[in-house]
Order: structure tokens, then sequence, then C-alpha cells
């Protein structure tokens, strides 16, 4: 029974990619650090980090099992768990259930108006899944999904919304789009016969990559705004300018006629990306260098 249990929670988390967490985590881990400017105490970071787990791991339980026969048709995603049978759709829809109570019960630890809008947040990740069924915009949906990291963080900390939260929201709203629609550019094909709502699939591979690179540089704008309006210091931005540097790097790895190295850019740089931000504004908070 328990190598049962065992064997399933590993494939389970296998299937929703648990370590690509890392997303979106350590933006809502800047969005507490931003509200005063200083370490959030130990219990807040606590709460925060298992609503984001419950609220990712939620949405990627969901998004597949909306997804399953879809997956089981696309050649790329075939080998998924659930289209090999590998999990029953029942156990995810377990997972779900647990996933999502671990958010609203993690938010009701925070400020009453991070439990009030929790629900937000839930129906927001519930709906994404959707959205590549009737709109090309699905990309800007799952940005807007992952953008609530920083902005639920702050609420989280200050019990208020403020317009910072929301330029560095908006900004990981355009980075995130901007990264799925090169994630999308891989099943282009797959996605036109079986009318799949893209950017890619819509506008074709060229455009679509043209379209990402104005949403990177979209992104890099709103946290240069967001630095701006918080008058962060010197390694704030000395951060932004290597995740700027990042963004540059990745779409020199593709091109409309070579798509090979995607993987990287998708996966290993914007996990970088993440991380960097992260770091450089904890390093701004623990050592001030004005600017202003």
């Amino acid at each position: 029974m328990g190598s049962t249990v065992f064997s399933k929670t590993r494939i389970f988390l296998d299937m929703i990619r648990f370590e690509h967490t890392i997303f979106a985590l350590p933006f809502a881990y800047v969005g507490a650090l931003l509200v005063d400017k200083q370490l959030p105490g130990g219990s807040d970071i606590l709460w925060i980090t298992l609503a984001m787990v419950g609220a990712r791991t939620a949405a990627m339980s969901l998004n597949r099992i909306i997804d399953r026969h879809i997956d089981g048709a696309n050649p790329r995603t075939a080998g998924r768990a659930l289209p090999r049978g590998l999990i029953s759709v029942g156990e995810v829809w377990v997972y779900v259930f647990l996933s999502f109570g671990l958010l609203l019960a993690s938010a009701h630890q925070l400020t009453p108006l991070a439990f009030q809008l929790s629900p937000v947040a839930v129906l927001v990740l519930s709906l994404y899944s959707f959205t590549k069924r009737f709109t090309w915009a699905c990309h800007l949906f799952l940005g807007l999904a992952l953008g609530l990291a920083p902005v639920g963080a702050w609420v989280a900390i200050a019990g208020r919304i403020e317009l910072a939260p929301v330029l560095l929201g908006v900004g990981v709203l355009f980075w995130v789009a901007g990264f799925d629609i090169i994630y999308a550019c891989d099943d282009y094909n797959f996605d036109r016969e079986y009318g799949i709502h893209a950017i890619p699939a819509r506008f074709g591979i060229a455009n679509a990559l043209a379209v990402s690179s104005l949403f990177h540089v979209l992104a890099a704008v709103f946290f240069l705004a967001a630095g701006i309006a918080l008058q962060l210091g010197v390694l704030y931005f000395a951060g932004l300018l290597i995740a700027a540097s990042l963004l540059w790097y990745q779409h020199r790895l593709i091109s409309p006629g070579d798509l090979s190295r995607a993987g990287v850019a998708f996966f290993n740089l914007n996990g970088l990306l993440s991380v960097v931000m992260f770091c450089f504004t904890l390093l701004d908070i623990l050592f001030p260098i004005a600017l202003w």
C-alpha cells in the first residue's frame, strides 16, 4: 500500500512538473519583500509558500484533466500520465481539491483581504485551460494567472492593493505570455490541425516570435516601472538588467526555422530569470544603495 501511494505521488508530481513552481514562486517572494522593503515574518513566508504551491498544483492538475484528450492526440504529450492511464482522473481530482483547499487555508492565515480575494485566484486558475479552445489570447490568460503571484503576496502582507505590485504583476503577465508563445510554437502543426487556439497557430511562427519579443520588452518595461514606483536601489536594477539580458538571449536561441533549443529557452532561462529577480531584490533590501 505504502509503495503504491509513493509511486502514484511520484507519477503525479512528474505529471504536473512540480519543479516548475520555481517560475512564479520567486515573484511571490519579491512581492512580499517590497511591501515594507524588509524581510517578512517567517510565518507569512510559510503561508505564502503553501498558498503558491496549492495554487500551482491545483491549476496544473486541472489542466491535465481538462486537456487529457488533447494530450492523448498530440504526439508530443501522448506520453503523459493521464493519457497512458498511469494515474486515474479521479485520483487527480483528489489532488485538485486538496490543493485548492491548501490555497484557501493558507490565505485564511494571512490578511482578511487575501482570504476574501482567494476565490478570484481559484476562478482564474480554473478557467485558463479552457481559453485555448476559443481564443489565441490564451497566453495572456496564463500570464494573468502567474501575474497574480506578486500581487497576492503583497496583499497577504499589506492587506491592500497598490500600484507597484500591479505593475510587477503585469510584468510577470507579459513575461509568462512571451515564453508560453515560444513553447506553443512546438505544437504549431498539431494546433492548426486540431483547432487549438494559440498565437503561433493563428498568426504563424515568425509573427508569433515577434509578438513574444514584444511581450518580453513590455515585461522589462513594467519591471522597470515597478522599481521606479517603489524607488528601489541599484541592486534591483542590476538584477533587472541581467533579467533583460536573459530575455534577449532567449530570443537569440530560436528562430522560425530552428526551434530545437526552445526547451532551453522555456525551462532553463525563465527559471533562472525569476530566481535572479528574487535574489537581486533581496540584496537590494538587505544592502540598499540609493539611486534617488
